[in-house]
């Protein structure tokens, strides 16, 4: 890795001064925990003059009860969401998300809002400065073709963060700071389909918390991954699930990925399972839904299929296991 390059840091006290500072810049970045955007700028995969730490602005690192949700500000760590029993009672999809990031180190300075809005990656995008060179960069930066898909137009690299299945499938609301003030908005919303441009945050827009409806009673959730190491890795998928039965049958079901695809994906249809029974013809329909709409490339050492099957595996046994909790 190389050193890092000159920037100016401002820590502005509140939500429109952040605002006013990120737009005056184009090329401005937010500062968070640090642990993705510091990596990627000693690669050399952006060089901004302007950082913007949110750290000062009020309630970031606040949780707090909310007309029947939980107001999780952007800053609250990792950590403290892996640690909290409170949380792991009421989400336990975002505990273990949570605790499945990276190792304690990470954890204890990365962020809620960090890890949502975590850069998409490529094993054409993530390297130095001379590997990428050498290779003629790639559409992502740089460069003018995704080598993933060199006749495609949109760059593939796929998004790896943890927390946004977990919190899409318990029903999250993202709340938005901008120069023209704050907006509420489904998290799904928060992004799309593109490698390059997968959030659909505007120009001087920041993640500002996160409101959680409290899951109705019997409802259950969780949060699987496949990655080569055990520890530290980003997935090659991941799933999330909420489940609610009643007695033998699905109310209730919503499944989420991430590792596939250039964003995360709360999968549509899974709501048609409501009233069926659990059995294997479910799990095999559940499987299916993965397949069909999971868009693995070549993105990782892995190859796109393995991720496909493992996505729809972890999403069987997923299901499985919360709908025959006790």
């Amino acid at each position: 890795m190389e050193l890092l390059p000159a920037f100016s840091l401002q820590r502005p006290e509140t939500a429109e001064e952040a605002a006013r500072l990120l737009s005056g810049e184009a090329q401005a970045r937010v500062l968070a925990g640090g642990t993705g955007l510091v990596a990627n700028l000693r690669l050399g995969l952006a060089a901004p003059e302007l950082l913007v730490s949110l750290e000062r602005l009020a309630g970031m690192r606040d949780i707090g009860d909310e007309d029947g949700a939980v107001r999780f500000g952007a800053g609250v760590t990792l950590a403290r969401l892996a640690a909290d029993a409170k949380i792991a009672a009421r989400f336990p999809a975002l505990a273990q998300a949570a605790a499945a990031v990276a190792g304690p180190a990470h954890r204890s300075a990365a962020t809620l809002g960090g890890n949502l809005c975590l850069d998409t990656r490529c094993v054409y995008y993530n390297q130095g400065e001379s590997w990428r060179a050498a290779n003629g960069y790639c559409l992502k930066y740089r460069g003018e073709i995704c080598h993933v898909a060199p006749q495609g137009k949109r760059c593939h690299a796929a998004y790896s963060g943890d927390l946004a299945p977990a919190l899409m499938v318990l029903g999250a609301e993202a709340q938005i700071a901008g120069p023209a003030g704050a907006r509420r908005t489904p998290l799904a919303d928060l992004y799309r389909e593109d490698g390059a441009r997968h959030l659909t945050l505007g120009r001087g827009e920041f993640l500002l918390a996160l409101r959680v409806p409290v899951p109705a009673p019997g409802s259950r959730s969780g949060y699987r991954k496949s990655r080569a190491r055990g520890a530290i890795d980003f997935p090659l998928a991941g799933v999330a699930a909420a489940v609610r039965m009643e007695g033998d049958k699905v109310r209730e079901l919503r499944l989420a990925l991430t590792g596939t695809n250039s964003c995360p994906l709360l999968l549509a249809g899974a709501g048609e399972l409501a009233g069926q029974p659990l059995d294997a013809a479910l799990l095999e329909r559940v499987a299916k839904l993965v397949q069909r709409q999971a868009s693995p490339q070549r993105t990782t050492v892995v190859s796109a299929n393995y991720r496909r099957q493992v996505a729809a595996a972890l999403a069987k046994r997923l299901v499985s296991e919360l709908a025959l909790k006790r």
